[in-house]
């Protein structure tokens, strides 16, 4: 993987969940911080969820680990 936040966990979908890219390849909608942990162990980046909120390789767009719907308009 690359140097720079290599793991992007993108906004809130309408229909739920989050998709996760690990440098550029869709791993997959997580729905939860375990979530993202299990795509990521598939591609062998072992982290448990209290890491996977505190790592710099994780770049969360439109909203943290602790949001996993969309804001009401």
């Amino acid at each position: 993987m690359s140097s720079h936040a290599p793991v992007v966990v993108h906004p809130p979908s309408p229909t739920g969940g989050r998709r996760v890219h690990a440098d550029g390849r869709i791993l997959g909608l997580a729905e939860s911080v375990a979530d993202v942990a299990d795509l990521l162990a598939s591609v062998g980046l072992e982290l448990g969820p209290d890491e996977v909120v505190a790592s710099p390789l994780i770049e969360w767009r439109g909203g943290g680990p602790a949001v996993w719907a969309e804001s009401p308009p």
